[in-house]
């Protein structure tokens, strides 16, 4: 396990997930920029540990879906 990527197990014994911006960053494909404004409209669901901000592996999916959805309307 990094340090970037933290996972914590649950007593269900499903494991979430939560990406770091900058894992989020390589895993989307997007600038910081990006990132930053897709959390801010909502588009891109965060958690806050702290201080840290960190997007689970759900909300990563979740918005990966609405980017296909997006473009299967768009289409």
């Amino acid at each position: 396990m990094t340090t970037a990527t933290m996972r914590t197990r649950s007593d269900s014994a499903d494991d979430l997930e939560l990406y770091r911006i900058p894992d989020a960053m390589r895993l989307l494909r997007m600038s910081r920029t990006v990132i930053y404004e897709q959390l801010r409209t909502g588009r891109l669901r965060s958690v806050k540990q702290g201080r840290a901000r960190l997007i689970t592996a759900n909300g990563i999916r979740d918005y990966i879906a609405l980017l296909e959805k997006e473009a299967q309307e768009a289409a």
